[in-house]
């Protein structure tokens, strides 16, 4: 035996409080991840539909001229509802299907030759995409048609 007082052993194992603020903060980042994924799915998700807007310059519809007269398609332009009028053997309008007033899809009434919106009762004309009646503060944007042989190509105005 020696005189000689011993030094404790360094304790290398982690202590209960650590541990504690370890997976406190583990759990706090656990919780914050799973509150910022939602707002950035929703910010990604509207940067992407502008980006896929901005980034389509036609779209071109087959079998067209077996639409009856009159009548509408929906399709889509860069992920938007959109409306192909067939208004005549050739005459044709293309316009946003997007209401003005709140977003809403707006549908083609044949019967009463006018685009209307359900939501809360817009009404636009189908020949030009304008505000006829309702709240909806402005027309509907147009896009340019060119119908060839059943084909009708739509690209922005």
């Amino acid at each position: 035996m020696s005189d000689c007082p011993q030094e404790p052993e360094p304790n290398s194992s982690i202590s209960r409080r650590a541990f504690l603020r370890a997976g406190a903060a583990a759990a706090g980042a656990c919780y914050a991840a799973a509150l910022g994924y939602p707002v950035y799915e929703y910010l990604a998700t509207a940067a992407h539909k502008a980006e896929a807007e901005g980034a389509q310059k036609e779209v071109v519809l087959n079998d067209i001229d077996k639409l009856p007269i009159p009548s509408a398609l929906m399709f889509k332009f860069g992920g938007r509802p959109a409306l192909l009028i067939r208004h005549g053997e050739s005459s044709w309008t293309a316009l946003s299907a997007v209401c003005t007033h709140l977003g809403c899809t707006v549908q083609f009434s044949p019967e009463k030759n006018q685009i209307f919106c359900a939501c809360h009762g817009g009404i636009y004309d189908p020949a030009t995409g304008a505000n006829v009646s309702g709240p909806p503060p402005k027309p509907l944007s147009p896009y340019r048609v060119v119908v060839d042989q059943g084909k009708a190509v739509i690209s922005r105005a």
